[in-house]
């Protein structure tokens, strides 16, 4: 067995947060290290885990009781399974207010999570999120496995800790699992689900559609359900950090602009799964475009959280334009697509070229993200910028 141990890039920030706050909250869907990171970076708190049915009801029904069991400094995991201990949690951070670190939450549910922490926790609180790894936290071994077993491989893959600890676990195993002991369990939790083949269908059709603008009647229809139900499920995916809407651009840009978000499944992994590809057929699935895309947006979002946090991302299309994403900062932009192509020319810049004109000023750079190793100039401001390299981007904002 190959095993390895990641450095997370949040790291420093939690540290920060928790000198600066009295809780700190990291969401983040299930088995991307959150537990593993808080109890490594706050080896001194005591752990109690909201998973285990006894902690999370004593929490619930009793969290008077609880809290005196459990005195800070205190680490608590799946806290979103207890809503009533928020109150509670309020009045033992304001008995001893001066006091910050004294409690360290997580959660896996991030719209249930978030809802109690606005009511209850707000200006006592920083809130961080943990995805599942990036390139820049494997290191050396992401290239090793690039060019041992290649992008094939990786795209099946996923990016989940216990897939990178642990090299030699296949993917097919681990996410068959996973789907089976957390998305449904965490599903079943909240919505009465009166079929569960229906769900399946519908986490396969949501699949196709990773990189495409949501269409929820068409979802509707091909999964066979009403499009109040997708509104529901697409919801729960999203709240438990499975997929990402991606707004779109359309600050005063010009007319009949679509204004529906793009889906994109957060892991490449996850999406190949479902979409029931192995590293012998990814590359050669006409979805491939769609789930290099993914993989892209997936290298933005985390690295923007860590190089840029405070910079958003769009994507933009109208009647006769289209940018898979617009990176936004301040009064910059850099405007974004994403190509299945090692070696992309300037005519892979034609759709980012119409759309430049519309940013007048705004724009400087335009970037086609590929497979190249290496980024390169075409021209002065046409960029192919490698895709395993995404941090390069942000010294351009």
């Amino acid at each position: 067995m190959s095993t390895y141990q990641y450095k997370r890039d949040l790291s420093q920030e939690l540290s920060r947060l928790a000198k600066h706050f009295p809780a700190v909250v990291l969401t983040g869907s299930r088995q991307t290290g959150k537990t593993t990171l808080l109890r490594s970076l706050f080896p001194e708190h005591t752990y109690v885990s909201l998973d285990l049915p006894s902690d999370s009801a004593l929490a619930e029904d009793d969290p008077e009781t609880f809290l005196n069991r459990y005195p800070p400094p205190l680490l608590i995991d799946e806290v979103q399974y207890a809503p009533k201990l928020f109150r509670h949690l309020k009045i033992a951070i304001d008995k001893q207010r001066e006091l910050n670190g004294q409690y360290i939450l997580t959660g896996s549910q991030k719209f249930t999570l978030m809802k109690e922490v606005s009511e209850s926790l707000a200006g006592r609180c920083g809130v961080l999120e943990l995805e599942a790894l990036s390139i820049s936290e494997l290191g050396d071994v992401f290239g090793e496995v690039l060019e041992k077993q290649g992008l094939s491989n990786i795209l099946c893959r996923g990016f989940m800790p216990q897939l990178w600890k642990d090299l030699d676990l296949e993917p097919v195993d681990f996410f068959r699992s996973y789907v089976a002991s957390y998305i449904e369990r965490d599903v079943r939790q909240i919505l009465n689900i009166s079929s569960t083949r229906d769900f399946d269908r519908f986490l396969r059709a949501c699949a196709i559609r990773s990189g495409q603008i949501l269409n929820k009647s068409e979802l509707a229809k091909d999964v066979g359900v009403t499009a109040k139900t997708i509104h529901e499920w697409m919801g729960i995916l999203e709240a438990s950090n499975q997929i990402t809407l991606l707004e779109p651009y359309y600050t005063n840009l010009g007319k009949r602009l679509v204004k529906s978000p793009k889906l994109f499944f957060n892991d490449t992994g996850l999406l190949c799964f479902f979409l029931g590809l192995t590293p012998a057929s990814v590359t050669e699935n006409y979805l491939i475009g769609a789930i290099w895309e993914s993989f892209v947006f997936a290298e933005l979002r985390k690295t923007r959280l860590i190089l840029a946090p405070e910079s958003s991302l769009w994507f933009y299309r109208d009647q006769s334009r289209e940018v898979d994403f617009v990176l936004e900062k301040g009064l910059r932009n850099l405007l974004m697509d994403a190509k299945w192509k090692q070696y992309p020319d300037k005519k892979d810049f034609q759709s980012l070229d119409k759309t430049k004109v519309l940013f007048r000023n705004a724009v400087e750079d335009l970037l086609v993200l590929c497979r190249t190793p290496n980024s390169y100039p075409i021209t002065t401001n046409h960029l192919a910028v490698s895709g395993f390299k995404i941090q390069e981007i942000f010294a351009r904002v």
